[in-house]
């Protein structure tokens, strides 16, 4: 056969086929012939021809057929074979290929061969694709080659070592003392070698980090000799002297320093030295002072280093180099927690961020700003936030106006900005104000009393402009059946009030219910908005009859349901429409569940926003101590936390009783569960108790200290299981008894449920009576046990009171 082509001429003629399909033409002759010359074994062009099989491999054309030939070329006692089929080997086989294990005779052969060249390339091979068992076979001929007085052979070593313990952790020890003596090499690629297998001890172990803090001295040595070398054209790079070495020397102080103190303590000099005396002007030396930032991150080290390192990242946010500044980001993003006032003092140069024209400098940006916002600069960081809300992209407006309504409510100074800031997002961004906001932007609203004519007028104005974006349409909606009377008058508080007549605010509602731009629960706000406006708007009565009418027949069920029985209450029910339309009471936040009604006790929260933790404190200790009222562990607990509802129980009860609503029962919905949708109105899933069965006798629950509280009962007929409880207090002193609460516990095999009470205050001399409603569900009738906790203020003393009832009458579960 003819001699092959080189190499350099196939790489020749690949490179001036003009087309894919010519490409692979010249490829597969010369596979062929290469296949033909690897038959006849032939010897002399079998290096050559495994060059070019690399070659094609490294194209993406198959070459696997050259696996063994790379077998024998490492057998070969020639270098320049052995280096052709060693390189081979690491590009064509890994340990997922059986062949692979063929090798393992040839490099115990090569590492203890007497040319370093040789050793070196074995050593280069084992680290590249060395399998679990090869490298077990292997590990004593490497643990000796650490020992060895070549520095080259200590260096491939070192690196063989590196992937020894990646796949044969349980073998580390094996190299402990060899390299914990080469961490004192003076030729820089040897200690460069050796820091790096201690980094991938430390990550297998912890245990090898008390065994190395011994070296820390020695490693800050070493970091302080290359700071204060001078030029060394071997290791310089653009002016500092080997900064590979000086980053993973970082990363291992980093990694050593880590919750111990003495480490930490004995690293703060160096690392200062480095922060100050470190070039900035080139990448090299800003890759060397970011590891110096995450080493005094990590480590305990003194506060006046933490703050050099937070002005080290401060300098790299005004770097021209975009990936220096999302890098400085990300990492003052961490730090804000631990050292929140040095971070603070660059608040302007990451505000300057927000206007950077990438995508992730902005997104981290906007993070960072948030984190900074405290009680002092709340004002002057949601200006800058509001700005950026106005002009971002699509994609931020969501987390940014979320962001900006938790740190409205966690830091606001008053309520009259805390509303202005949230008007102000609505009409910014409404459409991008996730779902979950909506209720809690009402119950806001709903706490500042002194503010519902301005709020109410300010959302108004902004639905009359633009009806599009529906969160900003919700909450304007509620706040204008809440508080229509008010939008009315124009008391509020500008110089230039707007006047508004009724049909102008029924037209605004009406348009929203009809528009094509409303969705499915805008409607439904709208449309209880404008039942509620009945009681508001006197002399608008029958328009909204007709228009509540008209969706009596709607495809939509829901609003076909408000509809039907909405008109009920303008037929049936007209005398109680104005008690139950009334104004929803404060709405506290729960914890779990999102807004809740409150007791209404007439006090109001400060200005500002939250409950004071004391407060807070209270109120939990009052849920825990209700939870103890019985002996069993998990009791049934009601507390009285709805509106006022000044109406009789019967009219109440018998509210629903013409439009044959469906038994709770049969519906598989929860006995005794009043379901409150966003208007405030009790959902129509009352439980049909329009007749009781009567003859149950009254007791006496509690009668000390001039209150008396008797209970008289009554059970439905439609639920045999289900008791209803009068509870009537009364107040024989000469003085009124103010801020009554009644709180009840019964065993958790009952279901209770307090309704509201008639008032708060029990007068004097038996001139009036508070009156409550209980239900009680008992479905396996055991005996009823209560406990009841009373609260007033008489006398201007506060007096709590806990009472057992448990003599209840036989006759309320025949």
């Amino acid at each position: 056969m003819p001699a092959p082509v080189r190499l350099r001429e196939l790489i020749r003629t690949i490179r001036a086929a003009r087309t894919q399909a010519e490409e692979r033409d010249v490829i597969q002759k010369e596979c062929a012939l290469i296949r033909s010359s690897f038959r006849e074994e032939d010897n002399t062009y079998r290096c050559r021809n495994v060059a070019k099989l690399i070659y094609m491999h490294m194209l993406g054309y198959p070459a696997h057929f050259g696996q063994l030939e790379c077998l024998k070329l490492i057998a070969s006692q020639r270098f320049t074979d052995k280096r052709i089929g060693y390189l081979g080997a690491m590009l064509l086989l890994d340990e997922r290929q059986d062949v692979h294990l063929l090798m393992t005779n040839c490099l115990k052969n090569d590492l203890n061969h007497n040319t370093q060249f040789v050793q070196g390339l074995s050593l280069c091979t084992l680290g590249c694709m060395g399998s679990s068992d090869m490298c077990r076979d292997l590990a004593g001929e490497v643990e000796k080659l650490l020992k060895n007085s070549n520095s080259y052979i200590r260096k491939k070593a070192a690196l063989a070592a590196v992937h020894v313990i990646r796949k044969v952790p349980e073998l580390l020890e094996m190299f402990l003392p060899a390299t914990k003596n080469l961490l004192n090499d003076k030729n820089h690629g040897v200690l460069h070698a050796a820091v790096v297998l201690v980094i991938e001890m430390c990550k297998h172990s912890p245990d090898t980090h008390t065994y190395f803090r011994k070296v820390v001295p020695q490693l800050v040595k070493s970091l302080k000799n290359l700071i204060m070398s001078g030029y060394s054209p071997e290791h310089d790079v653009s002016g500092i002297s080997d900064p590979f070495l000086q980053v993973q020397i970082l990363r291992l102080l980093r990694m050593l320093g880590k919750s111990d103190d003495e480490a930490s303590e004995q690293m703060n000099d160096i690392l200062a030295q480095v922060a100050t005396n470190t070039e900035t002007s080139k990448n090299v030396g800003n890759a060397i002072l970011y590891e110096t930032v995450l080493t005094v991150m990590d480590i305990k080290s003194e506060s006046g280093l933490r703050v050099l390192a937070v002005n080290i990242l401060g300098r790299f946010l005004l770097n021209n180099d975009k990936n220096i500044r999302y890098v400085a980001l990300t990492s003052l993003l961490k730090m804000v927690q631990t050292d929140h006032n040095a971070v603070q003092r660059h608040r302007s140069t990451i505000v300057d961020c927000l206007t950077d024209l990438d995508v992730s400098i902005k997104r981290r940006a906007m993070d960072l700003c948030f984190a900074l916002v405290n009680g002092s600069n709340v004002r002057g960081m949601m200006k800058e936030l509001l700005y950026f809300l106005d002009h971002c992209d699509q994609e931020f407006k969501a987390d940014c106006a979320s962001g900006i309504f938790l740190a409205a409510e966690k830091y606001a100074p008053n309520k009259r900005w805390h509303i202005d800031t949230i008007m102000r997002v609505l009409t910014t961004a409404g459409s991008y104000v996730r779902d979950d906001s909506v209720p809690l932007l009402i119950q806001l609203i709903s706490n500042a009393n002194s503010l519902h004519a301005y709020i109410v007028q300010k959302l108004y104005q902004a639905i009359r402009v633009d009806i599009s974006q529906q969160p900003l349409v919700q909450v304007a909606v509620w706040c204008i059946g809440e508080y229509g009377d008010l939008l009315l008058t124009g008391e509020f508080e500008e110089e230039t009030p707007v006047q508004v007549t009724e049909d102008e605010v029924l037209d605004v509602l009406e348009k929203i219910l009809h528009s094509s731009l409303s969705a499915l629960a805008t409607r439904e706000y709208a449309l209880t908005a404008i039942m509620k406006l009945s009681t508001r708007l006197q002399s608008s009565t029958n328009r909204i009859r007709k228009a509540v009418s008209i969706y009596g027949s709607s495809l939509d069920v829901e609003l076909q349901q408000r509809a039907v029985e909405y008109s009920a209450l303008f037929m049936r029910f007209d005398h109680m429409r104005p008690a139950l339309l009334e104004r929803m009471p404060l709405i506290q936040k729960s914890g779990t569940n999102g807004p809740m009604i409150a007791p209404v006790n007439g006090q109001e929260r400060e200005e500002g926003g939250s409950l004071p933790a004391q407060e807070q404190l209270s109120q939990q200790a009052q849920v825990n101590n209700l939870l103890d009222l019985l002996d069993e562990s998990k009791p049934a607990v009601s507390l009285s936390e709805e509106s006022k509802v000044h109406q009789t129980r019967g009219e109440l009860l018998d509210l629903l009783d013409g439009l044959n609503m469906p038994d709770l029962q049969s519906s598989g919905l929860a006995t005794g569960q009043l379901q409150l949708v966003p208007d405030g109105i009790a959902s129509p899933n009352f439980q049909n108790v329009s007749s009781f069965r009567q003859g149950i006798p009254s007791i006496i629950a509690f009668n000390q200290n001039g209150l008396k509280i008797e209970f008289s009962f009554e059970r439905s007929k439609a639920n045999p299981n289900m008791l209803f409880i009068t509870l009537r207090a009364s107040n024989s002193t000469e003085m009124d008894m103010s801020d009554f609460v009644l709180q009840a516990a019964v065993p958790k095999s009952f279901q209770l449920q307090l309704m509201s009470p008639s008032g708060s205050i029990v007068p004097a001399r038996n001139s009036g009576a508070v009156t409550q409603l209980m239900r009680v569900l008992n479905s396996q009738k055991h005996p009823l046990r209560m406990r009841l906790k009373l609260m007033y203020n008489h006398k201007e003393a506060p007096i709590e009171i806990m009472t057992d009832v448990n003599e209840f009458p036989t006759q309320a579960w025949e």
